[in-house]
C-alpha cells in the first residue's frame, strides 16, 4: 500500500512546525536553565569568565529571549523577528566562546550552537507556516509587513 502524496505546501507547513517545535524546546530549556538552575548571578559570572562582553547586561537578556523566544518559538508567535534574535545570540556564542575549542560540543565546540543559529535563521527566512499563531494573527492580513510576519 503505497502512502498518499501530501501537497507540498502541506509538507512545507508540517516541516516548519517541527523544526519550531524542536528549537523552540531547545531555547526554552537554555533560558530555563540560565534563569532558574544556574540563575542570573550566576549565568552573569559565568559569561563574563567566558570573556562576554557586558557579561552582568548581557547575561540576562539572553537568558531571557531563550526562554521566552523559546516560547514563542512554540506556540508560533512572532516567529520571523524572534528566530532572527536567536540566530543572532547563537552567532555570538559560536564567535565569541565556542569557535577556539572546535566543531565538537564534548570539547566545548561550536556544533550545536551552528545548528541551533541554521535552524533559528531557517525560521527567520520561511516564517512559522500555517501550524502556528502567526498564521492566525497575520496569514490574511492586507498590510504586506505584517503579512510577513506569517
Amino acid at each position: 500500500m503505497t502512502s498518499p502524496v501530501y501537497p507540498a505546501v502541506t509538507q512545507s507547513n508540517l516541516a516548519r512546525t517541527v523544526l519550531r517545535l524542536a528549537l523552540g524546546v531547545v531555547f526554552f530549556a537554555h533560558g530555563w536553565q540560565k534563569i532558574f538552575e544556574y540563575t542570573i548571578p550566576g549565568t552573569q559570572a559565568a559569561f563574563a569568565q567566558m570573556g562576554v562582553p557586558a557579561a552582568q547586561l548581557v547575561a540576562p537578556a539572553i537568558g531571557f529571549l531563550e526562554l521566552l523566544g523559546g516560547a514563542a518559538i512554540i506556540l508560533g508567535v512572532l516567529v520571523r523577528p524572534v528566530a532572527a534574535l536567536l540566530a543572532l545570540n547563537m552567532l555570538g556564542a559560536l564567535f565569541l566562546v565556542h569557535a577556539p575549542a572546535g566543531i565538537f560540543a564534548d570539547k566545548g565546540g561550536y556544533e550545536l550552537v551552528l545548528v541551533l543559529a541554521a535552524g533559528a535563521a531557517a525560521l527567520a527566512i520561511v516564517g512559522a507556516g500555517r501550524f502556528s499563531i502567526d498564521a492566525l494573527v497575520f496569514g490574511r492580513s492586507e498590510n504586506r509587513t505584517l503579512a510577513a510576519l506569517a
